[in-house]
């Protein structure tokens, strides 16, 4: 037993320890400076926040307090903090990027919760809304507070920052916290404990969402995390001198438990690093940290491996990493490819670690994370000639049985359901007596959902997965959400659809059922439908999924409740035990058939005319790593129908350049409505090139427009630029209003291309682009919006248009407000410079702020400002942008060119209408999006002569319309301009 009753004393030990250890957290994109704090100081500085955790109104002792943070830092310091207050941390999963589904998700923890205490970062208060009737408190006022000394005439426990008429609070008959006693007020102003934890006692809460979708928080007694953390520790000698790497989030199991706390009870250092810097990176993200700290222990479920092992072998030169000091790298969370785990193994061989370093195990929240390990992995499974690796024998805090569908426990090698049982295994669901009463047997024994079996050496295999998430390379994506993405793209094309997971090569994929709206469904119609969930898959999950239709004499065995839900488990199991392969088949003959009609229709000629379309359709299936024959593109198709993003576009640019040893331009590829039309465009370019005699600033005639979508009965729609002047930023919307039928153009800025000049004045840009407009749709009514800097334009061009008797119904904007001057004066070169650093993913947030007010960077040269961002750029981005410091230096050149255009700008005159789709600001413009909303965003006011209308949506400024937020702002848009009769 351990020597310690609870985790706080625990910590109280590692903090007096003479020699300490350190904990190193790295900022997400920095995976070279780390913040290094001691366990000392951590304790000391979660203690202080303590005393203001139980100030503050309501909070009340042994209750939740719900943690929602995305950083690593934020969330160890939070969630001792709690602890030490007395509290219940809960931790928080990530949300939705659905705002339906986040706030149903959010309402319900607050009821689960009992409307507790919810402590997060600034940023993230505008997810919560405003009727969740949780009490708001932000990381940032909780250090303010606890910085000041409370005024000796006030009485503590009483504040007024977190009362009811916070904007972020909802207001409702709330018990509050019970009035503390005399005693209790001298010892928390004394910094003395108020309340005594024992082993027993409910120490925190981890949520794990149940087959409604609605979360459930899994209670953690102090008793059954050391239980748990005990049998962890006690699979594998570790140095006691030598950290653990913690890349997941610390709101999972396995960073929280497995790393964390394991890390703490073995009183070693940790080191915690971003998820994204990890798997965008896995060389300097991962094993030059392994190598640089001597870790010892660390975790990378199976999809990592195999990219780790991929990326290695790509390395033209390999660095002579140490890793002497790994003992131990548990992978679990997925099925573990066998060829996989040899691979990895012989890898981290090669630079010192010993053999048998990987240990594959199996766990879940409710079982504190592992509890059950492989520690000889591979060799075992070879052995015994397995495809995947088995997940081997219980540590001391856990049991494990086979139990038959009849009930009875399974025989050696016999198939059942798995059950496990011990003192690392929880006992309840909190306030949730209903699923835990399903979840347990009438002996006590955990149903973990999972099908397996015992071998003779009573190691576990696993079968089968109930879970309806879809694991794609590691990355779980909530079913519910993909689902969710193609009902709304599809409409009422379907009657029902279901999206599951079925088995793929090293991880899972997305399928896609559907049952038709008539019968037989006509093959063409068949292959449209495919089309768009293909489409709408690719940008929610970036990957391809498989489509089906099911047959009408299949419906009867679809395993659909008598609520028409359609269960994600039975789909799964019934697709891979080939009772849909007739469906399955009959849908591929149809594809086949609408593909072969198409060719040989009397308007369409589908088969390549020339080499540099078949060059073309094999370059596109390249960049979508696939053949030409599996995506089923043919040269009449546009890039943007089969689902390409910006990064697609930049890709297959690098692809051409590298084939035909030109610089074919983006723009070039963008412009071109289909894969014909390209290559015809590429042809032309390539003659340009050869004539030596033709001058590059005559080469091309410079057209701000771009077409994404040409046909469409609507009106179209004109989008402008943002202020990096680049409109590649538009495809997913784009793509995502393929069921609007409406063409979709964007106005991109001049400059890119050599021999381009830049604008000279907003005037100038304005005068270009109405013309532009006005020789593809010559009259009104008119529909544009602008994203951020090129709202301006879109306002300024409405006027223009308006002036000349013509009607701009619908004019949007992007998060802009109508004075920008202001901010735009103090965008030098180089600020410009980290702004479109930013706006490309090469650096985050707070590093562009923090270079943006260092003088040192600002007086840089150029070519240095250049390099410098060079050198703290994330350079797996920085790669997959194939950028080039002249093409970047031109695209900041534009950049600042657009900016300067504005430094004197002011709006003067008004416009017919208006509406205003805002986000979360950038923190250089405004603290919060109340200011943001209240200051900026609603002086459009005062220009709009008509109807002006205000729009959440989701993201930030920057992502507003990335892939994580664009399916839902396109919805929003969408309503917006059927609202405008447009």
């Amino acid at each position: 037993m351990a020597a310690w009753e609870t985790w706080q004393d625990l910590f109280r030990e590692r903090a007096n320890a003479e020699i300490q250890q350190s904990l190193f957290f790295y900022p997400l994109g920095n995976t070279r400076n780390p913040m290094e704090i001691t366990y000392a100081s951590l304790y000391h500085e979660a203690k202080q926040i303590s005393h203001t955790i139980q100030s503050l109104k309501h909070f009340k002792l042994g209750h939740p307090v719900l943690l929602h943070c995305d950083d690593h830092r934020d969330l160890v310091l939070c969630f001792w903090s709690v602890l030490f207050a007395g509290g219940v941390p809960v931790l928080s999963s990530p949300f939705s990027n659905i705002e339906e589904e986040r706030q149903k998700s959010i309402q319900s923890l607050s009821t689960l919760l009992e409307s507790p205490v919810c402590i997060t970062r600034s940023r993230a208060l505008p997810l919560f809304g405003e009727t969740h009737g949780l009490y708001m408190q932000t990381i940032e006022r909780l250090l303010e507070k606890t910085k000041q000394p409370p005024r000796s005439d006030s009485i503590i426990g009483e504040t007024t920052e977190d009362a009811p008429d916070s904007p972020y609070i909802q207001k409702q008959d709330v018990p509050s916290a019970e009035p503390m006693t005399e005693d209790e007020r001298f010892n928390l102003s004394n910094g003395v404990e108020t309340h005594n934890s024992h082993g027993g006692d409910l120490m925190m809460l981890m949520l794990t969402s149940g087959s409604t979708g609605n979360a459930k928080a899994v209670e953690f007694t102090q008793d059954q995390i050391m239980a748990a953390v005990s049998g962890k520790a006690s699979m594998r000698d570790r140095p006691r001198d030598k950290p653990f790497l913690n890349w997941i989030g610390m709101d999972h199991v396995a960073g929280l438990i497995e790393i964390h706390l394991q890390a703490m009870w073995l009183g070693v250092g940790q080191v915690h690093v971003s998820a994204v810097d990890v798997i965008t990176s896995p060389t300097t993200g991962f094993l030059d940290l392994l190598s640089r700290h001597q870790v010892s222990s660390t975790f990378a479920p199976n999809f990592f491996l195999a990219k780790l092992v991929a990326t290695i072998e790509t390395l033209q030169t390999v660095p002579e990493w140490d890793l002497s000091s790994l003992v131990c790298v548990t992978s679990g969370g997925e099925a573990n490819d066998i060829k996989i785990c040899i691979a990895a193994s012989k890898l981290f061989a090669r630079f010192g670690a010993p053999q048998g370093v990987l240990m594959v195990g199996f766990g879940m929240t409710e079982t504190c994370a592992g509890s059950i390990y492989n520690t000889d992995c591979p060799e075992y499974d070879i052995s015994c000639g397995h495809e995947v690796a088995s997940l081997g024998k219980c540590t001391t805090g856990a049991k494990m049985r086979i139990v038959t569908p009849g009930g009875e426990q399974a025989a050696t090698g016999q198939s059942g359901d798995l059950e496990v049982s011990g003192p690392a295994v929880f006992k309840r669901y909190y306030r949730n007596p209903t699923a835990t009463a399903e979840s347990f047997t009438s002996d006590g024994w955990f149903r973990t959902g999972d099908r397996g079996l015992i071998d003779v050496h009573g190691n576990l295999s696993l079968l089968g997965r109930t879970k309806e998430v879809i694991n794609i390379n590691g990355v779980k994506i909530v079913a519910s959400d993909v689902q969710t993405a193609i009902e709304n793209v599809l409409g009422d094309l379907v009657t029902r659809l279901v999206v599951f997971p079925t088995k793929a090569l090293h991880t899972e994929q997305v399928t896609v059922a559907y049952i038709p709206k008539l019968f037989p469904i006509p093959d063409e119609d068949m292959a449209g439908i495919s089309k768009l969930v293909t489409q709408a898959c690719l940008i929610r999950t970036s990957t391809k999924p498989i489509v089906f239709a099911i047959l009408e004499e299949s419906i009867p065995i679809v395993p659909m409740s008598t609520l028409g839900k359609i269960s994600r488990l039975k789909m799964t199991r019934l697709f891979e035990d080939g009772k849909f392969a007739a469906d399955f088949e009959a849908h591929q003959q149809a594809m086949r058939r609408a593909s072969e009609a198409a060719k040989s229709g009397d308007r369409n000629d589908l088969d390549p005319k020339n080499k540099m379309e078949a060059k073309l359709l094999e370059h596109i299936a390249e960049v979508l790593e696939a053949t030409p024959d599996m995506l089923d593109i043919h040269p009449e198709a546009s890039l943007f129908d089969i689902g390409f993003t910006s990064m697609h576009v930049i890709k297959l640019k690098w692809i051409i350049d590298k084939y035909l040893g030109v610089d074919v331009p983006v723009i070039l590829i963008m412009r071109n409505p289909t894969i014909r039309s390209l290559a015809v465009d590429i042809e032309a370019h390539l003659q340009r090139s050869k004539d030596v005699t033709d001058q590059p600033a005559t080469r091309d005639t410079y057209d701000p427009v771009v077409v994404f979508r040409p046909d469409g009965s609507k009106t179209p729609l004109w989008l402008f630029h943002p202020g990096v002047g680049e409109v590649l930023v538009f495809i997913g919307l784009a793509q995502c209003l393929a069921t609007d039928d409406r063409p979709v153009y964007a106005l991109r800025a001049a400059g890119f291309e050599p021999g381009h000049k830049r604008f000279e004045s907003i005037k100038q840009a304005v005068d270009v682009y109405t013309a532009a407009i006005r020789k593809r749709q010559p009259h009104g009514p008119y529909a544009m919006a602008g994203y951020s800097y090129g709202t301006m334009l879109a306002f300024e061009t409405a006027k223009v248009l308006g002036a000349a008797g013509e009607e701009v119904r619908f004019l949007g904007s992007f998060n802009l407000p109508p004075h920008i001057k202001q901010r735009i004066s103090t965008l030098e070169w180089n600020v410009c410079l980290l702004h479109l650093s930013h706006f490309l993913s090469l650096i985050t947030e707070d590093t562009s702020d923090m270079y943006e007010v260092d003088g040192a960077y600002r007086d840089l040269s150029r070519t240095d400002a250049i390099r410098t961002v060079y050198d703290i750029a994330n350079k797996s981005r920085w790669d997959e942008l194939r950028l080039e410091t002249a093409a970047l230096t031109r695209w900041v050149d534009v950049a600042f060119g657009l900016q300067a255009m504005a430094s004197t700008y002011d709006p003067s005159g008004e416009v017919k209408n208006m509406d205003v789709f805002h986000c979360i600001p950038l923190r250089a413009v405004a603290e919060s999006r109340e200011i943001w909303m209240k200051d900026h965003i609603s002086r459009w006011a005062e220009f709009v002569k008509g109807s002006l209308q205000f729009h959440s949506v989701q993201g930030e400024h920057y992502t507003m319309i990335d892939a994580d937020h664009v399916n839902g702002f396109a919805q929003t848009l969408m309503k917006v301009l059927k609202a405008r009769a447009v």
